[in-house]
């Protein structure tokens, strides 16, 4: 198993990436730290209603390490974008799954963003999206108070419980609250849906 061969080298993601196709684990694991904060806000605009989010952030982490192991410096991409759509495609496989019974705790799953795209959006497709999103989240916002705004914030920065629980100086039981209640009012306010 190769090994990272100078740990005071700062390697960029693609580097990491080339390493890991040869078979360093070190890399792999470096990227997946570099990463773990970008997979908990791919999966945080999420909600399972009845279910648990971490389900979702496991799902988006193997389409991370999906990335690391089909990144392709040749399609000029950065490792970043790719990262994403890779991340974003597995949430949306997962969702799309759970329209099964097997999977009812994914069922419920209430995006607040537009439906995901790939690679060959439009720049005008993007800012649309990014234009779609900000009006959901400005129409939420209106419905929750101040503690549920800064609580949402946090949370959609891939805040941990316990860090939002230091950020609003609530305890831990309290965030858990006020998210359950941004969850039945995002659930009232948009419907709830799952992508197809």
């Amino acid at each position: 198993m190769k090994e990272i061969t100078s740990p005071t080298i700062e390697y960029s993601d693609e580097e990491l990436c080339a390493l890991a196709a040869s078979g360093c684990r070190d890399a792999e694991e470096e990227l997946v730290k570099r990463y773990f904060r970008s997979v908990r806000m791919c999966a945080r605009p999420y909600f399972l209603v009845g279910g648990d989010s971490e389900d979702l952030i496991q799902e988006a982490m193997f389409g991370l390490l999906k990335a690391i192991r089909e990144f392709d410096p040749g399609h000029d991409a950065r490792f970043k974008t790719f990262a994403e759509v890779c991340i974003r495609n597995r949430i949306r496989s997962a969702v799309v799954n759970a329209s099964r019974s097997k999977h009812a705790p994914l069922n419920d799953s209430v995006p607040f963003e537009s439906p995901m795209l790939g690679f060959d959006a439009s720049p005008e497709e993007l800012y649309i999206s990014r234009e779609e999103e900000t009006e959901r989240l400005a129409s939420l916002r209106q419905r929750l108070s101040p503690l549920e705004q800064k609580v949402l914030t946090l949370f959609l920065l891939g805040l941990s419980y316990q860090e939002i629980s230091e950020q609003v100086g609530r305890p831990s039981k309290s965030v858990d609250n006020a998210v359950q209640r941004i969850r039945r009012k995002v659930a009232g306010n948009f419907g709830v849906f799952s992508e197809s």
